[in-house]
């Protein structure tokens, strides 16, 4: 098995530290800092922060360091916009595809596994289930597109969803969501895999949304 570059290493290490919240939204930090703390040397660490740039969680400014992005309720609206209509269409073709039982395993264990992380009150199990539902979804779309796109917004979504995490009430109603996708596709009607994932997404951003600005009021 090939040994993880020095620059992978660093990316990985960094998005930990960031979605740990060790690496605050909106604290500024020094490339020698990084390094420092990573125990790598600057070159891996420019590297990576480069990457995690264009997965735009950071902000990297020539000779002022790098700033951990914010997470601005507007910029999240704006993702959410673009993630509603995608995974509507990939719910729509992947309605059209006529899965057989087996191939909607992966999707139909990830609502299973969203029902019991909520019976054991496990926030963070439920969430990493959640993230398998829509990157099963997204698959069974059959668009390389559609997956590359939302795969680049993923982690902003990931991220604002973990700071509001234990903000919410339990989040019963989205594995009910998620479940009736799951039955429309299953019975090849697109129209209603799209209109309901539309509803569905549209819900998730008005509460992750009405959290964020609320705990950003908080934090004035």
């Amino acid at each position: 098995m090939n040994k993880p570059s020095s620059t992978a290493m660093a990316v990985e290490r960094l998005r930990n530290l960031i979605f740990k919240g060790e690496l605050p939204p909106g604290s500024d930090h020094l490339e020698t800092e990084l390094a420092a703390q990573l125990g790598l040397s600057r070159t891996p660490v420019r590297e990576a922060l480069l990457v995690l740039e264009s997965q735009g969680l950071v902000d990297v400014r020539p000779r002022k360091g790098v700033r951990i992005r914010p997470i601005s309720p507007k910029d999240m609206a704006e993702i959410y916009d673009v993630l509603t209509e995608l995974e509507s269409l990939a719910a729509r073709r992947a309605a059209e595809a006529g899965h057989d039982a087996e191939a909607l395993a992966p999707l139909a264990r990830s609502i299973d596994n969203m029902d019991r992380a909520l019976a054991s009150e496990d926030r963070e199990a439920w969430a990493s289930a959640d993230d398998q539902f829509h990157m099963e979804l997204v698959r069974l779309g059959q668009n390389a597109r559609i997956a590359s796109i939302v795969q680049m917004m993923a982690d902003q979504v990931r991220r604002a969803r973990q700071v509001t995490l234990y903000m919410r009430d339990p989040p019963l109603q989205s594995n009910d969501d998620h479940r009736r996708v799951l039955d429309a596709i299953a019975s090849g009607a697109p129209d209603k895999a799209a209109q309901l994932h539309r509803a569905h997404r549209d819900a998730a951003k008005a509460t992750l949304i009405a959290l964020l600005e609320t705990h950003q009021l908080k934090q004035l």
